[in-house]
């Protein structure tokens, strides 16, 4: 087929990745009118109809279907493309993206950042808070900070370093409920929880805290809240070590506890490595956070 436009192809492809226009314009930095007539210039350009209305949803027709791996593997080779060319630039300058949790965002990557800025000020950094993990290979980011071992071949993954964490408390709240040692002493005070629906009380067992949902004074899954509950006073919550350490007003509690210890590793696709600009910023990523402050 002649003259197939790229920017339909992807409005294609985001609307049935998506289910629905008003989503697949967000993930494309969109209007909702303007996917609109992409959908429908190229249903017209084809001569064929992609996707039917069910509400509010979007849903493939069988022709849609039909041609949908068919999209996906034009959409592949484009990311390829894209890719290549930027792992061949060796300009010092533009756009890296960076990404890494909450709490790795908020309190680690912006001293990286500022170093950073002061020996190179043509890169930019775009840093993507998330929990969730980055799909390099769809290009949500140039560089990811992780907990775990990518699995991907097409990855490049180094490991920084071994990180730990241990359980903190406020001065204030010391002063109140006084300073638990043990696993014992954990089960008569308040801690902060991370999720009501078990998995975060499940892990604090399986470190040797035998708690139950009673002991939560209040929840939050997004790591910074959930450290700000914590340094308010609300309860005993657990903090990377570096980061505690930094943080005024705060004590270390359940000394007699091992610390809780997970990865770092800094991973990029394997041919942006050779762009100039994300070598950079990797080393320096390297180079911050294998320090434990």
């Amino acid at each position: 087929m002649d003259n197939l436009d790229w920017n339909q192809l992807k409005a294609f492809l985001k609307t049935a990745e998506t289910g629905s226009l008003s989503a697949a314009a967000r993930k494309l930095g969109l209007t909702q009118p303007t996917l609109s007539r992409q959908v429908a210039a190229i249903e017209q350009h084809m001569g064929v109809t992609l996707f039917e209305r069910v509400g509010k949803s979007m849903v493939l027709t069988p022709t849609g279907l039909d041609l949908l791996e068919h999209a996906r593997a034009m959409g592949a080779a484009a990311e390829a493309l894209g890719l290549a060319a930027t792992g061949r630039s060796e300009a010092v300058g533009g756009v890296v993206s960076v990404s890494a949790t909450d709490v790795v965002a908020a309190y680690l990557v912006p001293p990286i950042l500022q170093r950073l800025r002061a020996q190179e000020p043509g890169i930019a950094v775009e840093v993507i808070s998330s929990n969730a993990l980055s799909d390099l290979l769809r290009r949500e980011a140039d560089i990811a900070i992780r907990h775990v071992k990518p699995e991907q071949p097409d990855l490049i993954a180094r490991l920084v370093r071994e990180a730990t964490a241990h359980f903190y408390a406020s001065e204030g709240w010391v002063r109140t409920y006084g300073h638990p040692r043990n696993a014992q002493d954990a089960t008569q005070v308040p801690f902060v929880g991370s999720d009501r629906s078990g998995r975060y009380l499940a892990y604090l067992r399986q470190h040797g805290l035998h708690l139950s949902e009673d002991n939560f004074s209040c929840y939050s899954d997004h790591t910074v809240a959930h450290w700000a509950l914590v340094c308010q006073g609300m309860g005993v919550g657990a903090m990377m070590t570096e980061i505690a350490r930094k943080t005024p007003g705060m004590v270390r509690v359940l000394d007699d506890l091992p610390p809780v210890r997970f990865p770092i590793w800094l991973v990029s696709h394997r041919e942006l490595r050779t762009s100039r600009r994300i070598r950079v910023v990797f080393e320096a990523l390297a180079e911050g956070l294998s320090d434990e402050g």
